[in-house]
């Protein structure tokens, strides 16, 4: 998608050794990985193997994977600097399979989760555990000009957020692997254990960032995977009510059946703000917004996209704003990428609202998540409704972008965990 030209470059991480891009690859050994090959076009072929290059990475054979609903702006077409032979994915768990001499906290035969989020730990942000505004890991200088600085890397997410290989392959390289592996104990299923790559962190960002707490009224669009999990989490926290917008009533069905007191709204069925200020007359105390650019809500704003007007929709936005009440707090989890028009700034001040945005902080949340988790305290498998094999991740992904058989959630099992360490279903 075209972006404004304007150049917006600060320079502010001129001299920084950033990971290399592209990593090493062997010269003898094979494997499975899903390429981009063109819009709504992705490939399982033969690549060489990804294999150690700086000092403090770790190659994982991976295990298991998933297709997240951001992977879908890359299938679309829709993200910038995503090219022909990229290697997808940035969720996966697996087996350390090597690490090289800068790795201390992990070793060959450590079951570990992938971080969505590469950060280096060591930068001001790392510091203040802003882990995904981390300076040290993204070389993208297109970034830098969209934005004026770069932000955290991320795998298998375009060459604007660092060129990095993704992680639907049977192995990968992560950089900075203290930093950048999640350990896992056996208790914690394979399921659960996919969701602290990305999913698990990136709902409970948004409930972090909004501050949800008891007695909270939240308002939560869209029930894909981050918005049926962070509804999950806003119940956990201790909101007095938790209220689902979306057009999938299966999505919204699974929501009841799993997120306790849950109420619903289907936006094709009826009208959300009318619904809503008879259920909630003074407003929603917090708004989380999960649905990102790709899903523009009128007319209009389609039209707008594509006349290269706007890249984005103020649509959702919108919407919530007109929802929650004076001095709430809103939380936009989706992504965006540029622009958009019709912004309801007006709203934003005279309402007095605080609005949070951006990638999950994922290392600030991880371990906490893992030990609930592991202790039974919190079970998120439910939102898994398919299990494939890593041949059909091409097929899984037409599934998903069409939510073709009700898929919310797909589970790609792409090897066998060792005998030692027995896969949790």
């Amino acid at each position: 998608m075209k972006q404004q030209s304007r150049d917006r470059s600060t320079n502010a991480t001129a001299n920084i050794q950033f990971p290399t891009v592209p990593c090493k690859r062997s010269e003898t050994k094979k494997m499975k990985a899903l390429e981009y090959i063109g819009k709504k076009k992705v490939r399982l072929t033969e690549v060489p193997r990804v294999i150690l290059t700086d000092p403090k990475d770790a190659i994982v054979r991976i295990t298991a994977t998933t297709i997240c609903g951001s992977d879908l702006h890359l299938y679309h077409g829709l993200f910038p600097e995503v090219y022909k032979h990229d290697i997808l994915g940035h969720e996966a768990i697996g087996i350390v399979e090597e690490v090289n001499t800068g790795v201390t906290k992990f070793k060959k035969g450590d079951r570990v989760a992938l971080s969505c989020i590469f950060a280096c730990g060591e930068c001001q942000y790392c510091q203040r555990e802003e882990y995904s505004l981390c300076d040290n890991t993204n070389s993208s200088k297109k970034e830098e000009s969209f934005y004026g600085h770069r932000t955290s890397g991320i795998p298998g997410y375009s060459h604007l957020m660092g060129g990095y290989e993704g992680f639907q392959a049977e192995y990968a390289r992560v950089p900075i692997a203290d930093m950048n592996l999640i350990p896992l104990s056996d208790n914690i299923s394979v399921e659960n254990a996919i969701l602290l790559s990305d999913v698990a962190n990136t709902a409970w960002h948004g409930n972090d960032i909004a501050s949800v707490g008891d007695g909270d009224i939240v308002g939560i669009w869209g029930a894909g995977p981050v918005g049926l999990v962070a509804a999950f989490f806003s119940a956990y926290r201790g909101a007095s009510r938790v209220i689902v917008i979306d057009n999938d009533n299966f999505r919204l069905n699974l929501a009841k059946k799993n997120v306790e007191g849950v109420e619903t709204i289907n936006f094709k069925e009826e009208d959300v703000t009318k619904t809503l200020q008879k259920l909630v007359p003074g407003g929603l105390t917090v708004g989380i917004e999960c649905v990102g650019f790709r899903f523009p809500k009128d007319v209009s704003h389609k039209i707008q996209q594509l006349l290269k007007l706007e890249t984005d929709d103020s649509g959702i936005i919108d919407e919530i704003f007109t929802n929650v009440c004076k001095h709430a707090r809103v939380a936009l989890l989706g992504d965006y990428l540029s622009y958009c028009n019709s912004f309801p700034i007006g709203m934003l001040h005279a309402k007095s609202l605080q609005l949070f945005a951006g990638q999950n902080f994922a290392q600030k949340y991880q371990h906490h998540l893992a030990k609930l988790m592991e202790t039974g305290e919190i079970d998120l498998s439910w939102i898994f409704t398919h299990r494939l094999p890593f041949s059909d991740t091409a097929k899984a992904y037409a599934m998903f972008d069409k939510h073709q058989d009700n898929m919310v959630k797909v589970r790609l099992d792409v090897s066998l965990e060792t005998p030692q360490q027995k896969t949790v279903i």
